[in-house]
């Protein structure tokens, strides 16, 4: 059974679910959106209009696999608009954000440097190829962008021109909720003749984001942290690059023409070269329905109304004292609603157990595949917060569109609990 888990700040739930309405188990809190966002009501329905008409994509002629090409196509024109693509981006349909980048890094031109942050997930760290840079994470925001400002200076010294020079970056940090200064970052790039990426993965369910107005090269995004959990995500961004790669899987609509001759292959350009195989059609569709179910929200309404939330969690934290809050900027840096943090004396994989067994509230431990970012900031929480039995690994709280006031206190009494 499902239920509607955002109620309006007045009393009662609306008679009739909204498209942003989200899915859930009641007596479950779910307060993990950072890893697996729910299901927007808007995604789900999109999916159940069209299972009936479930067919391929591309490969027919039925009224079925039109209607389904349609779909997909569509769903591609509406995520681009919702991402501000520009005439000659492409819009790539991939697992997820991990997969996008791990298909721009198999894109990028011979001899690129990629340039990025100890700050980043995984997703941006792993993929690039050898003899990328690697900044120190910056103190604050202002520093990232002297840092990157320095290195790209001296990456060009002494050359007019020279390989190219890709900077990756994430919108928001996966750990701790705070927000870089992409337009800043894209600036410092701009004047070096860098391109830049950006892993919108944390960004995306919270804010606009829109590559044109920040002036990016490209953009990764995740279904799944989207309210749309059908396995899709994308790579949006310029279409040289990704037209002059190989494939990056070599398939069925990959193609243009396949000859009798082992190497007489011409593989496609646009968004199908690096989609072989049959697509995942839903996945798609449910993400474009978030989309424009967001494009018609207000959306500087749920900002605050996130904001206000966030700064219930984040106060009632600081009044615990056994808790120590990791961050990376300042107290007050700009952030999406991630929050990430410690009890002391307390193993955090327990207290994760704890509240789900004895409480009913889901939360993520560990070091949430940003190991280098989050092993430096409990360090320096130990260090700030004078705490000298922190454990080794933290949890973290993250809200959205289904997070109503209720489940931040019932977090933070528990937490109250347990210590």
């Amino acid at each position: 059974m499902t239920v509607t888990l955002v109620p309006p700040l007045a009393s009662t739930a609306p008679a009739t679910p909204r498209p942003l309405d989200v899915l859930g188990v009641p007596g479950q809190l779910n307060l993990d959106y950072a890893a697996t966002a729910p299901c927007a009501r808007a995604a789900a329905d999109a999916v159940t209009e069209l299972l009936p008409w479930y067919a391929s994509v591309h490969r027919g002629a039925g009224a079925l696999s039109r209607r389904c090409t349609l779909a997909y196509e569509r769903a591609r024109q509406t995520i681009g608009d919702f991402f501000g693509a520009r005439a000659d981006d492409h819009v790539v349909f991939t697992r997820n954000t991990t997969d996008a980048l791990n298909l721009l890094a198999r894109a990028l031109p011979a001899g690129t440097t990629v340039v990025t942050f100890a700050g980043e997930h995984h997703a941006n760290l792993l993929p690039w190829p050898r003899g990328s840079v690697r900044l120190p994470m910056p103190a604050d925001p202002a520093e990232a962008v002297r840092a990157l400002d320095a290195a790209l200076t001296e990456l060009r010294r002494g050359a007019t021109a020279g390989p190219p020079v890709l900077v990756a970056v994430t919108g928001a940090s996966n750990v701790t909720g705070e927000r870089w200064p992409v337009a800043e970052l894209a600036r410092v790039a701009r004047r070096h003749a860098a391109r830049i990426a950006v892993d919108a993965a944390q960004l995306a369910p919270h804010a606009p984001v829109d590559v044109a107005a920040l002036d990016v090269d490209y953009l990764a995004v995740s279904g799944h942290k989207l309210y749309a959990p059908f396995g899709a995500g994308v790579l949006l961004g310029r279409g040289d690059w990704l037209d002059a790669a190989p494939p990056y899987l070599a398939g069925g609509g990959a193609t243009s023409h396949v000859g009798a001759a082992t190497h007489d292959v011409r593989w496609a350009t646009g968004p199908a070269r690096h989609e072989a195989g049959t697509p995942n059609l839903l996945g798609a569709v449910a993400l474009a329905a978030v989309c424009a179910a967001l494009a018609d929200a207000d959306r500087a309404a749920l900002h605050a109304r996130e904001q206000a939330l966030l700064a219930r969690l984040r106060d009632g934290l600081t009044a615990l004292p056994h808790v120590v809050e990791l961050r990376a900027f300042g107290p007050d840096a700009p952030r999406v609603g991630i929050v990430s943090f410690v009890l002391a004396g307390r193993d955090s994989a327990e207290v994760a157990a704890e509240l789900a067994t004895r409480y009913g509230i889901g939360v993520r431990d560990g070091l949430f595949c940003a190991h280098p970012l989050a092993r430096r900031l409990l360090a320096e929480a130990a260090a700030r917060s004078g705490h000298r039995d922190l454990p080794p690994t933290a949890l973290r709280a993250s809200i959205g569109l289904g997070s109503p006031p209720e489940h931040v206190d019932r977090l933070l009494t528990a937490l109250a609990e347990l210590g």
